[in-house]
């Protein structure tokens, strides 16, 4: 997978540097990797805490960790993502760039310290104060490493990237189980925050140094300019994904949240895992592509169906057997959690599609719109949830979460696809086929696990039918093993590319998706 590139120091020109191809997808291998790693972290230190702390713990980390995410979405000012963009080289603008989130996560943890009381009564949890203020702490560590983690992104140095992440995670993971066997309860996940962060600290000044932090009064504004429109965008974005969190702990208190907050995470997982890693290549396929609008959406569709081979399988049958998931995964004591974590990974479809368009419409340089969408969908989303939590309980937020997405937010993607150019009827042919296999998958999946008493059983034998359901769409589409053969080592052949003894002068069509990438 590229290891060979993989800690490349030097900068990569896209439209001269002939290993970009190999690069970039060794980029991609590693980012999913790591994203396989993270995700297996943040599954085995959720079924740890919340079997020794219970929902009613588990609900009070969850309030904080709510109010930490918010300032999250926008500590660093937004000014960071210019370090990947900068056309010339990137750290004649890191050490302003360093200053400036730096500078703004400081005001940030003041509000946040400040404010913490108000701000856990408000989500329900008002034990929850303390742990949002010794969270606090970790904007300010969080905004002194934007831009180096920038600068790792920007040179596609994702195997070092997965070495800190790594060590972070299960340096995290240690502390907070150690300190939760001893009794500490949801401040056990708030000091292995805290501890994983300043680690994270050290390692990135460290792959990246010397750490630059100075202020070139020239680049002040125009990075300001560059930064609060998008810090902007993130509040919005950040208030969507977690409107409903924030309507079940005012409404339904700690507890309720709880429930709600672990059937997110691991409806999530299959986002996580799958799409994140895609869409650290993603954008750059797109924006080699821009300039052809019909090999952009061709390139489109073929992403979009290869990460519908491996998700709908993974996120249907995980809703026909939610209950055995659940009891299995976490206990029963967590079983309330079944009906919410069967929706909302049906929610999931359609975030890994709204995801992949985001990058789309972001290289197309249709921002307004996408904030306009977003906008929408937040107006929409927040009184709906609100009165669902109030009239339906936590399940029905679910719901209403749900069909939000699928009558309001997909429709709008779709016109903005259309709007661009891209031909909608053959989106809807890449998943067809991988949502039909799904559904039957999730139908067996549901008949056998009503013959099987125990979730343990259930549950494997949900695993074993959605393996062989991704396996039947391989087998009546073995051009999609090619497809992702190429996203991983960029030089398989796609569908429609000739055979390896071909003759290398044949002008045969590449798939476009690789020959963005190789350009």
């Amino acid at each position: 997978m590229g290891t060979q590139h993989g800690d490349q120091e030097q900068e990569q020109d896209a439209g001269h540097d002939p290993g970009l191809a190999r690069t970039a997808a060794g980029a991609f291998g590693w980012s999913f990797l790591n994203a396989a790693l993270a995700r297996l972290g943040t599954l085995v230190i959720g079924v740890l805490m919340a079997r020794i702390l219970g929902p009613g713990e588990f609900g009070t980390f969850a309030v904080a960790m709510v109010a930490l995410l918010a300032v999250l979405s926008f500590n660093e000012l937004g000014v960071s993502l210019a370090v990947v963009r900068w056309e010339r080289d990137p750290e004649a603008v890191l050490g302003t760039v360093n200053a400036i989130s730096t500078a703004g996560s400081v005001l940030l943890f003041l509000a946040m310290y400040a404010t913490a009381g108000p701000v856990a009564g408000l989500l329900g949890a008002p034990d929850a104060a303390g742990i949002i203020r010794l969270m606090s702490v970790s904007v300010v560590f969080s905004g002194m490493v934007a831009g180096p983690a920038a600068l790792l992104q920007r040179r596609f140095r994702q195997r070092r990237r997965l070495v800190i992440d790594q060590t972070v995670t299960w340096s995290g993971t240690g502390l907070s189980l150690a300190l939760a066997l001893g009794g500490f309860g949801a401040w056990s996940l708030a000091w292995g925050r805290v501890a994983a962060t300043l680690i994270g600290v050290a390692l990135f000044i460290h792959a990246t140094r010397p750490y630059r932090l100075r202020v070139d009064r020239d680049l002040v504004m125009p990075l300001l300019r560059f930064g609060l429109p998008l810090a902007g965008t993130s509040i919005v974005v950040f208030a969507v994904a977690y409107v409903e969190q924030v309507a079940v702990g005012a409404t339904l208190g700690a507890t309720a949240l709880g429930y709600f907050v672990l059937a997110f995470n691991l409806a999530s997982w299959p986002l996580n895992m799958f799409s994140q890693p895609l869409r650290s290549v993603a954008p750059a396929v797109f924006s080699r592509l821009q300039g052809d609008p019909q090999r952009l959406g061709d390139s489109f569709t073929t992403l979009l169906r290869v990460i519908a081979v491996v998700t709908l399988p993974v996120c249907l049958v995980g809703a026909a057997v939610a209950d055995d998931v659940i009891r299995f995964v976490y206990g029963d004591e967590w079983a309330p959690a079944a009906g919410i974590f069967a929706v909302l990974v049906l929610v999931t479809v359609g975030r890994i599609f709204v995801e992949l368009s985001y990058d789309l419409l972001v290289v197309l340089k249709r921002t307004g719109r996408l904030l306009t969408v977003q906008l929408l969908w937040l107006a929409v989303l927040a009184p709906v949830v609100l009165v669902a939590a109030r009239e339906r309980g936590v399940v029905g937020v679910a719901v209403a979460e749900l069909a939000v997405m699928a009558l309001v937010v997909v429709p709008c993607y779709l016109l903005l696809l259309r709007g661009c150019g891209l031909r909608i009827a053959p989106l809807g042919g890449a998943v067809l086929i991988p949502l039909v296999v799904a559904a039957v998958a999730a139908a067996a999946a549901a008949l056998v696990a009503r013959e099987l008493a125990s979730p343990l059983l259930s549950t494997l034998a949900a695993g074993v039918i959605c393996l062989a359901a991704i396996a039947c769409v391989l087998a009546l589409h073995p051009e999609h093993v090619r497809q992702l053969r190429a996203l991983r080592s960029g030089a398989a052949a796609p569908a429609g590319a000739p055979p390896e003894d071909a003759d290398p002068d044949d002008p045969a069509p590449q798939d476009p998706v690789v020959e963005a990438v190789q350009k």
